[in-house]
């Protein structure tokens, strides 16, 4: 069983999301317990999605809305992450949809595993019709299960399918600005010091692809792949060994 005081918190970052950010908002609430919350932090929209936020946080407590640093989707994560309080911590995009039982699987895979990363599997669909299927598994596509090497060398995280302990936060913060991705470097820092993620098999989620998605789901060519493993190498390497020195201290 579950504590009756779990606390969830879920970490959004946005900008220029108001097409679809509703269906997104609606499904995450609609999850979340009365101890729980929704941190925003929106990264200067010039659209109306801080509107809409405020909308929302009107009718609902739980909703922290948050001026970004407007410095990029990676210091706005980080941003979004140090204003969280939860013992858990959820990953959201600013245009998916959550599906019904995402949060309690992910905790129950949590309190099961004894993980410190929780990721799940997704179906990704286009547009704005969720019939449009573009594959039924990001699994599947992707290779995806855990492990440090893996993951640097093809990568299977997907920040908005993840979620992970709170004790994360001191190694994975802050997230190092020269790097591709932030959902692979929180996942395999949780690897690393914390023992093997818990890949779910179980679609919980909805990842919708468009126009305007912050990533792309094609591959780089190789020179362009191997220079962001050097830089990701290069930060990782410097993060153990500032934790390393530290503890010794």
């Amino acid at each position: 069983m579950l504590e009756k005081n779990v606390r969830v918190s879920v970490a959004m970052v946005t900008y220029n999301g108001a097409a679809y950010l509703r269906q997104q908002m609606d499904s995450i609430l609609g999850q979340l317990g009365e101890q729980d919350e929704l941190v925003v932090s929106d990264d200067g929209s010039k659209d109306h999605t801080v509107s809409i936020l405020r909308e929302y946080q009107k009718k609902d407590s739980r909703i922290r809305l948050l001026q970004g640093p407007g410095r990029g989707v990676k210091c706005n994560i980080s941003h979004a992450l140090q204003n969280t309080r939860g013992k858990y911590i959820f990953l959201a995009d600013q245009d998916d949809i959550w599906l019904s039982g995402k949060v309690e699987q992910v905790l129950q895979a949590f309190e099961r595993q004894k993980a410190a990363v929780v990721i799940h599997d997704a179906r990704v669909f286009v547009g704005e019709n969720i019939s449009d299927v573009l594959m039924e598994s990001f699994f599947e596509f992707r290779g995806a299960k855990p492990g440090v090497l893996k993951n640097i060398i093809k990568n299977s995280y997907i920040g908005c399918c993840m979620a992970f302990r709170r004790e994360l936060l001191e190694v994975v913060l802050p997230i190092p600005e020269q790097i591709e991705m932030h959902d692979q470097w929180i996942g395999i820092l949780g690897d690393y010091y914390m023992g093997k993620s818990c890949f779910l098999p179980e679609p919980l989620l909805l990842y919708r692809r468009h126009e305007k998605n912050q990533s792309a789901m094609t591959h780089y060519g190789f020179g362009k792949m191997l220079r962001n493993r050097l830089v990701f190498l290069g930060c990782f390497s410097r993060r153990i060994l500032f934790h390393h020195r530290n503890r010794n201290e």
